[in-house]
């Protein structure tokens, strides 16, 4: 849905999947050259800083090969609910170049203002974008149709990569469900075996490093991440129950939070050919949940299931080989 006012496009969407997700989008350069630019366009790179003060690079290419170059400056974040940026047509450098370089006209303002903003609703997510600064005419009309058909790219792309996370109002718990294209004995594999743990647990700015790993019952486990400033985040837990080669049942607990424990079932159910992976998340209470989803659990949920997919068809890949 659009809304045009003076000089300002307002388009509303409304996401079938969590916020997270729709976050992770537009703020993960690799994610957003999935859906960036109008039907039949692709988008050969994207370049994002994402802090107040940073900038973005994405260059949108034509069918005819053509392309287009953007950039703007970050002006506020609020992880998971806002992004404010500029938007100006750009070289492929980053220089800021008038409209009149693609051959539009020489009227249309050097910079514009977009806003972004994002709402929870149950499982899906509410998207409103404003675009500010946009003369009437052919470059409005151009403008709405390039945002909607760049939208409609990006929920197929939602829909396409299989990630869910179910979080119910009042209750203690949180179900996150992925169907992976690999047999099942292969995902047990990559959620025991320590070597393959690291390649895919955590986002991928983080490194993890096992500290400790003994799958069976009574046996203990702690991982140690660290980003590029060398801050260390360690987990551990316990194992409950370790069932080749449908469940994993552990306990899970954040060192920089002492005393918040949850209970963590992994369950694998076979698909023909392919696996299913449910993990439960029980918390002590409603707002042990709460909090956790406000950390931005969900946007490291949807990455590390992604590179847990990417793994597995390398796994896979090897074993054919």
């Amino acid at each position: 849905m659009a809304r045009e006012n003076k000089n300002e496009l307002t388009i509303t969407r409304v996401f079938d999947a969590p916020r997270g997700k729709v976050w992770k989008a537009w703020t993960d350069p690799e994610e957003l050259k999935k859906w960036w630019g109008p039907k039949n366009f692709t988008a050969p790179v994207s370049k994002i800083d994402l802090r107040v003060g940073g900038k973005y690079l994405s260059c949108m290419r034509a069918p005819d090969g053509k392309d287009y170059w953007s950039t703007g400056v970050y002006r506020e974040i609020v992880p998971m609910e806002r992004i404010v940026v500029t938007d100006s047509f750009a070289d492929e450098k980053g220089n800021v170049v008038p409209a009149s370089h693609y051959g539009m006209t020489e009227d249309f303002p050097l910079e514009l203002l977009v806003t972004v903003t994002f709402e929870q609703l149950g499982n899906k997510t509410k998207m409103v974008l404003r675009h500010e600064g946009i003369p009437e005419g052919m470059m409005r009309e151009l403008t709405e149709t390039g945002w909607s058909e760049s939208f409609d790219k990006l929920a197929e792309h939602i829909a396409a990569s299989g990630t869910r996370i179910i979080a119910e109002r009042g209750k203690q718990e949180v179900v996150i469900t992925r169907l992976f294209d690999a047999p099942r004995d292969l995902v047990f594999r990559a959620n025991t075996d320590r070597d393959l743990i690291s390649q895919w647990w955590g986002p991928k700015r983080l490194t993890t490093t096992i500290d400790k790993m003994d799958a069976k019952p009574g046996g203990q486990w702690r991982f140690v991440q660290r980003d590029a400033a060398g801050k260390e985040y360690a987990f551990h837990g316990v194992y409950h129950e370790v069932r080749s080669p449908g469940l994993i049942i552990d306990t899970f607990e954040f060192e920089g939070m002492p005393g918040h424990v949850s209970l963590e079932t992994c369950t694998l159910e076979e698909i023909g050919g392919k696996t299913k992976m449910i993990g439960r998340s029980v918390y002590q209470t409603i707002e042990d949940r709460d909090n956790m989803l406000k950390s931005g659990m969900e946007e490291g949920v949807f990455e590390t299931m992604d590179r847990l997919a990417e793994l597995l068809a390398k796994l896979q890949i090897r074993k054919a080989a």
